[in-house]
């Protein structure tokens, strides 16, 4: 079900109303959720959606999330997956706020590392993308 970026919104504050206050301390630009969709930059990924991005700027420090790429990979799917993965979204982006503010990159390196991998993996032609299969219920098992 396609979710309204204004139902979107309405889903990312109840996020964000639930996680601790200190998690976005310093981040004086908040988190903004764009209209658009946004896509890798990285060469030869151009075809991934990019959900979320942590911006350190001359603005500040702020968190972008882009309905257009949520839209785009979840038109169909019940509002609880769009509130599952908007959730690992900012969890994520806040998690390279709070390294930023540790001078750490952990994250920022796996994110990169991921990347590599996907692109070994595609010029392999072995990259598959993970599925969650449901369990079947015992009735039907048996």
């Amino acid at each position: 079900m396609l979710l309204t970026i204004d139902e979107v919104n309405d889903l990312l504050d109840k996020i964000a109303d639930e996680l601790p206050e200190e998690l976005f301390d310093g981040l004086n630009g908040g988190v903004c959720l764009l209209e658009e969709e946004c896509r890798s930059d990285v060469p030869g990924t151009e075809d991934m959606y990019v959900m979320g991005h942590y911006c350190r700027d001359m603005l500040g420090n702020y968190i972008n999330l882009y309905y257009g790429s949520f839209a785009a990979l979840y038109r169909h799917a019940p509002p609880r997956k769009w509130e599952r993965e908007l959730r690992k979204t900012l969890l994520h982006e806040l998690t390279h706020h709070m390294e930023g503010r540790a001078n750490m990159r952990d994250l920022e390196v796996r994110d990169e590392q991921d990347v590599e991998r996907y692109l070994a993996e595609r010029a392999e032609n072995t990259y598959t993308v993970p599925v969650r299969r449901r369990r079947r219920s015992r009735e039907k098992q048996e």
